[in-house]
């Protein structure tokens, strides 16, 4: 397996396993699907910390962050994103994805990492504190999608 910077060109096969969670799931908040443009921008904004998970030339997966909020008091604390093909759960993909993460982030003088969980998505959860995150904050009916409140669960880790 190969861990690198995201590239355009893994676009298409990062869509074709996101999308679905967007428009099927509720692990992520978001409801409207992304598009190739939006994607494009976004690896484009985030450079290196934006990496992906490759094997034999297929994306199992990628790991991203970005501003936790605005603000300079905030600069030095950032959000992620970790999504897996569904092929690729319980292959330590998504362990893998995230210390490279981690390096990135502390090579760029981040000190906290923050996850937004969906309350309802008990394998993300599980999944950071054995990475080492912990529980600071459940927010409930914060976030709404398929017509139901859901709550949010902040886990970080200080790097």
């Amino acid at each position: 397996m190969i861990l690198r910077q995201a590239d355009p060109r893994d676009i298409p096969q990062i869509l074709a396993f996101w999308n679905p969670l967007i428009r099927d799931t509720s692990v992520t908040f978001t409801t409207v699907e992304k598009t190739p443009e939006a994607l494009a921008a976004d690896m484009a904004a985030r450079g290196a910390a934006f990496q992906v998970a490759e094997k034999a030339g297929k994306v199992l997966g990628f790991a991203s962050y970005g501003a936790f909020r605005s603000g300079p008091g905030y600069a030095h604390t950032a959000e992620h994103t970790v999504i897996l093909a569904s092929e690729a759960h319980g292959q330590g993909i998504g362990r893998a994805l995230m210390t490279r993460l981690e390096e990135v982030a502390r090579a760029a003088d981040m000190h906290v990492l923050v996850a937004g969980v969906s309350g309802e998505n008990l394998g993300a959860i599980a999944f950071h504190r054995a990475i080492g995150f912990a529980e600071v904050a459940r927010m409930p009916e914060v976030g709404r999608k398929f017509e139901r409140w859901m709550d949010l669960v902040l886990l970080q880790k200080i790097l």
